[in-house]
């Protein structure tokens, strides 16, 4: 029931009832019809915010679950990480140690890296960054398990012929020297005794009588047999594995080039040709085509004690022999 409403007129002083015309009907309905939409809304939003819908529900329930396992995948990635890290540092210290093979450089470990606008891309895709991180991880896991398991089968190819390796490499004296007498000059720096200047000695010298026998100190193959300067009558045998021994100033060479040897067969006897002031041996090991000290290469005929003394005989800085 619409209530009426009445006024005073002024002029005669009655009450008489107001009339209302369609404009104020309009206007009115339409104050009620915007309370009514702005109310609407505003309990709208109050559901919307307090009381998801059953999609969002299962739409929360499944990104709580997708972050759940990529934080557990994140964690076992980073303790795979851990076990790939100790197992490099054990492939770098101990087993090429154990087998004098160079450390597998940083670079190639970790290879080349995808661009960052790769992981940029995948930071921006749906979730959170989470995913690119992880992806990451195991971009970077995958090139070094890769490299780790070459290396292994490296190291297994150099387990398999350690036995060969051991026969091979320089490890005794090249002429009988058990009393070690015969030490004259060790590597290092020693004065020329044609020049009398400081010169770096590649090698150590053995003084013996002319026509000591002198022999292999590894199996080796015979790579030279000759005349070289300075080195008088030479013979060069290479052992395989990088290493080389070097025998000059010798009086004969009892083997011929391309020859098979094994250690301690008798390839050659000392002399005194070359650059040389008396009969000795100049001998020589070489690895990957540098000199080495050969004091380090008579582990097979010297015990601690002998070696020691081989030390303290090899240090003397005074005139070498050639």
């Amino acid at each position: 029931m619409i209530r009426k409403k009445f006024q005073i007129n002024p002029n005669t002083l009655e009450l008489e009832q107001v009339e209302h015309g369609l404009t104020y009907w309009l206007r009115r309905s339409g104050l009620y019809i915007l309370g009514g939409i702005v109310l609407g809304i505003f309990f709208l939003f109050l559901f919307l915010t307090f009381f998801p819908s059953p999609r969002e529900k299962q739409l929360l329930k499944e990104k709580e679950t997708l972050q759940a396992q990529l934080k557990m995948l994140n964690n076992q990635v980073d303790q795979m990480q851990l076990v790939m890290t100790d197992l490099q540092q054990r492939d770098d210290n101990l087993y090429r140690v154990l087998f004098d093979a160079e450390p597998i450089p940083l670079s190639i470990r970790q290879g080349a890296q995808r661009k960052i606008s790769y992981y940029e891309q995948i930071a921006r895709m749906t979730n959170n960054q989470l995913a690119a991180d992880l992806t990451l991880k195991v971009d970077v896991l995958e090139k070094e398990l890769y490299v780790q398991s070459k290396s292994y089968d490296e190291i297994i190819e150099m387990a398999k012929t350690r036995e060969v390796r051991m026969e091979n490499i320089p490890a005794i004296q090249p002429v009988l020297n058990k009393d070690l007498k015969r030490v004259a000059s060790g590597y290092g720096v020693r004065i020329d005794p044609v020049y009398h200047v400081r010169k770096f000695h590649q090698g150590m010298d053995f003084t013996a009588p002319t026509g000591t026998e002198i022999f292999a100190t590894g199996n080796a193959k015979v790579i030279f047999t000759g005349w070289k300067q300075g080195y008088g009558n030479t013979i060069i045998l290479d052992h395989g594995f990088g290493y080389k021994t070097v025998y000059a100033h010798l009086y004969k060479s009892l083997v011929r080039k391309g020859q098979r040897v094994k250690r301690y067969d008798i390839i050659g006897l000392v002399g005194n040709t070359g650059k040389s002031t008396g009969p000795h041996l100049h001998y020589e090991v070489r690895l990957n085509d540098r000199p080495v000290d050969p004091r380090n290469y008579y582990f097979y005929d010297l015990s601690p004690e002998e070696y020691d003394q081989m030390i303290q005989l090899s240090n003397n800085f005074g005139q070498m022999l050639d």
